[in-house]
């Protein structure tokens, strides 16, 4: 067999290494191997491989045709004098579909090595069991509706429509005035999702100028336009591949995207811009808006099919002056929020301040309740929240501009909220007093004494 110097050099490097014809005849050991059995690599050529390697299988490996690979092989090592432990793959050769003869090596010089490799990969095998069912019981122990804070009845229909529909691929619709929390509506969707592991992108669509807001969605490739990033960048949607986004204020998309958007919610994939390669998509779609989106469509400001193809569940969001008892729960997790923020050590809220907030329409909605605690709490820093921790309300509870005393009657300052709600009420029906007097649930002669009381018009 002639073999030139390169091959040669190259077969010596295998760890005992060994080449067999049809008949089991030894035509090429390596050296190594020779030294590993205590024989002359000379000697070995041209002899039969049962009568050089103890237990060998390479003559039915020649019989069968059929590899052996990982095969465990105990030797006795004449070059250091011990017992050892082999893995050893045994491959026949085959040319025109007939084996004309077999190789055979060591991968690991010693099973120890394998067995170190195999408890590494057993113990990364425990470990990521672990970590899986830590996070199935955190899923499991954790309840992210516990985040949405209220009792109230539409409060309890939201948790349930979200119950409902998290664990599926419907798009949802999140809707609702300014200041109502629909984002934390949002994160339990996904909190309780299938997709809960994975990327959790989110993006408001009126913070970023519309010239902007394409490429942060769709990314762009190298190139795509001057100033480009080298090596281009990814897009938000391939950022929230297997996972869920949340585009926040939708009803500020541009037009041009809005039609871009409909392809990729149709079509489930992606270009960068500048490329003409398609990325697949496999994202959950939670938008979110404080627009009235019907009378967008009818204005022709928002694309009808785009509508219909986000709303397949639609969750609204009431304002909090429509679920004014959840109030105290709300304060008392402000304010346990506020004494981790703050270090402060806030015990409560007085009975007074609650009647007062319950009174007030919260114009700011759940996020004005949160600024009010924090600053009243930041002026109480421990105790009971006060009336007169809520002075700097006066701009908000009074329509005249009138000084707001501390030394005010609690009478005094409830009347100035009651006013404060009758005029919210008749600006919310645009002057309808007979509708206002159901939103303030009394009678339209109580709601006319009242306002002829705190001399106010309708306008």
């Amino acid at each position: 067999m002639v073999v030139n110097n390169l091959l040669k050099q190259a077969l010596e490097s295998f760890p005992n290494f060994v080449v067999v014809d049809a008949d089991g005849i030894i035509v090429y050991m390596n050296n190594i191997y020779a030294k590993f059995l205590g024989i002359k690599q000379a000697d070995a050529i041209g002899n039969h491989v049962s009568k050089v390697i103890p237990n060998t299988r390479m003559d039915i490996i020649i019989k069968t045709g059929i590899a052996e690979i990982g095969s465990i092989m105990k030797f006795y090592d004449h070059e250091n004098k011990k017992n050892v432990t082999l893995v050893c793959n045994r491959i026949p050769i085959i040319d025109g579909g007939k084996v004309i003869g077999a190789v055979a090596a060591t991968t690991l010089n010693n099973i120890f090595e394998i067995n170190t490799l195999y408890d590494e990969l057993e113990r990364i095998k425990e470990e990521n069991k672990t970590i899986l069912e830590e996070l199935e019981s955190y899923k499991m122990n954790f309840n992210s509706l516990n985040s949405i804070i209220g009792t109230s009845e539409a409060i309890k229909e939201i948790k349930k429509s979200i119950t409902d529909y998290a664990k599926s691929n419907l798009p949802i619709l999140i809707t609702g005035e300014t200041g109502v929390g629909k984002e934390v509506f949002a994160n339990a969707v996904h909190q309780l999702s299938n997709r809960f592991a994975n990327n959790y992108v989110k993006i408001n669509c009126a913070a970023i100028p519309s010239d902007l807001l394409e490429s942060e969605l769709f990314g762009y490739a190298e190139g795509a336009f001057s100033g480009a990033a080298k090596g281009g960048k990814i897009g938000k949607f391939e950022l929230a591949n297997n996972g869920t986004i949340l585009l926040d204020e939708i009803g500020d998309m541009p037009m041009s995207l809005q039609t871009k958007l409909l392809r990729v919610l149709q079509e489930n994939e992606v270009e960068r811009l500048g490329s003409i390669k398609t990325i697949r998509l496999n994202i959950r779609f939670i938008c979110s808006t404080n627009s009235n989106l019907e009378e967008l469509v009818e204005k022709k400001q928002f694309r009808e099919d785009l509508y219909y193809r986000i709303n397949a569940v639609k969750i609204t969001i009431p304002p909090l002056r429509e679920r004014i008892s959840d109030v105290p729960a709300l304060c008392n997790h402000f304010i346990t929020k506020v004494n981790s923020i703050e270090g402060l050590n806030i015990q409560g809220i007085s009975e007074d301040v609650i009647n007062i907030f319950q009174k007030y329409c919260w114009p700011g909605n759940v996020r004005e309740l949160e600024h009010t605690i924090h600053r009243a709490s930041v002026l109480a820093k421990d105790g009971i929240i006060q009336t007169k921790h809520i002075q700097f309300l006066h701009d908000r509870l009074i329509k005249k501009k009138e000084a707001f005393s501390i030394d005010n009657s609690l009478k005094g300052i409830i009347e100035n909220v009651e006013a404060d709600a009758i005029i919210g009420a008749l600006k919310k029906t645009y002057g309808n007093k007979s509708e206002a007097a159901k939103i303030l649930d009394i009678d339209r002669s109580l709601l006319y004494s009242k306002m002829k009381k705190y001399n106010i018009e309708a306008k």
